[in-house]
């Protein structure tokens, strides 16, 4: 695909809410590779990550209060430095993802993982989604 329809695929993707996945994908598999995009654009990946002046932590740079809520809708007690696990931290984002993403498309929830539970309706977070959408759209290709 080139660089010009890709854009535009990003750009309607924004635009109308159209999520950029595999035709047919599972929604789990749909948000295992939203995960996966947050995790790359957050951190590389890194576990061990810090950012926003110490304020976020861990591969998908999760902020306390997000930990807070995320924790609470699985029902477990995990201290915020287990964010730094990468399987306790996937299963609270998944969690508030679900939550607060209710209905919503996979870039709209990307936008609230940036922006907290309204981060949808945010300008702010129009940045962060296309490179969401980037990711998405590569991994599309090549599957």
């Amino acid at each position: 695909m080139t660089r010009g329809i890709v854009l535009t695929v990003v750009a309607v993707s924004l635009v109308f809410g159209v999520a950029t996945t595999r035709a047919g994908a599972s929604e789990s598999d749909r948000i295992d590779g939203l995960l996966d995009a947050i995790a790359h654009v957050e951190s590389n990946r890194n576990a061990r990550a810090v950012g926003d002046g110490g304020r976020a932590i861990g591969a998908y740079q999760i902020h306390k209060r997000y930990w807070r809520d995320g924790t609470r809708f699985l029902g477990v007690d995990w201290s915020y430095d287990e964010a730094r696990d990468p399987v306790k931290a996937r299963q609270v984002v998944r969690a508030y993802l679900l939550h607060y993403g209710r209905g919503k498309t996979l870039l709209q929830k990307a936008r609230i993982h940036n922006g907290g539970p309204r981060g949808h309706r945010k300008k702010a977070t129009l940045k962060y989604a296309r490179k969401i959408a980037r990711i998405l759209e590569r991994a599309d290709e090549q599957s």
